[in-house]
């Protein structure tokens, strides 16, 4: 029994341990760069680093605000971020849906081409996405940013959402068709509730890799005025130069609303396991 207990005890404290050095090492490039975000320019090259500014400043700040507008920069983000996103979610799931409960000639195919388009690297639609891009007169817009991110996140949202649609019973419908409603308002207050995890890891998925994106942000915007936060951020690498403290203040406000973003989609997908639960 001693001994037991004893191997219990030890499985415990190896499995903490092992959470707790995955913890630290997602959490401590945030704090570094938190860490940095509030030190002078001397302190970042110092021989020996400190893990706590001595002497903290709002200089970076203040620089990365007011001298270099950071502020558009994050609304410009948060523009193309939300609304491709929205974009997404609205056509994935009628898609999903309709892929999900509707056989039709040529479905399978469709199927693989959804998934076959999301294998592709986002570097292999550069090309041709520049030229509609330039042929439609929507080179150096936010619109040319939403659309390529929606062509580049669509096919992984409407995969993903097809398998939530699946695991719901068609006799949901079929009783709410019986009682008198139509296949849209079954679908839309019948079903789309209860796919709402779905949607939710959907927006957090598409939010964040639009907000992340750099490739299509660099090529397609060339106004600094339009310009989107990771791109904004390359920008204080220089070739005899690199700006660490304000580099690090925005790679702080960048992480803010992506945060915000995804902690209030968790609260929906909650919402939506409970709704399920308690509707099932």
């Amino acid at each position: 029994m001693h001994v037991e207990l004893k191997s219990f005890s030890l499985n415990r404290l190896l499995r903490w341990t092992g959470i707790g050095f995955v913890i630290l090492w997602t959490i401590f490039p945030i704090y570094w760069m938190l860490n940095n975000s509030f030190k002078k320019r001397v302190d970042i090259f110092t021989e020996q680093p400190s893990l706590l500014p001595f002497n903290p400043t709002l200089a970076n700040y203040s620089q990365l605000i007011i001298e270099m507008d950071f502020l558009v920069t994050l609304k410009n983000s948060l523009i193309v971020a939300a609304i491709s996103t929205i974009i997404v979610v609205a056509i994935a799931s009628l898609s999903a849906y309709s892929l999900s409960r509707y056989n039709f000639k040529g479905k399978k195919l469709i199927l693989l081409w959804v998934i076959l388009t999301r294998i592709f690297p986002p570097i292999t639609f550069v090309i041709p996405l520049y030229s509609l891009m330039g042929s439609a007169g929507l080179l150096n817009t936010q619109v040319a940013l939403i659309l390529a991110y929606v062509a580049f996140n669509l096919p992984f949202g409407i995969w993903l959402l097809i398998n939530f649609f699946n695991d719901i019973p068609m006799e949901l419908e079929e009783s709410a068709t019986v009682d008198g409603a139509s296949p849209f308002q079954a679908y839309r207050k019948i079903v789309l509730p209860l796919v709402a995890p779905g949607i939710g890891a959907t927006a957090i998925f598409t939010f964040i890799t639009a907000w992340n994106e750099f490739l299509y942000g660099l090529i397609f915007v060339q106004s600094q005025e339009l310009m989107t936060a990771p791109v904004t951020l390359s920008g204080m690498i220089t070739e005899y130069l690199v700006l660490w403290g304000p580099m690090s203040a925005g790679g702080i406000l960048s992480l803010l609303p992506m945060l915000i973003f995804v902690l209030f989609m968790q609260k929906t997908m909650v919402s939506g396991l409970t709704g399920g639960a308690v509707k099932g």
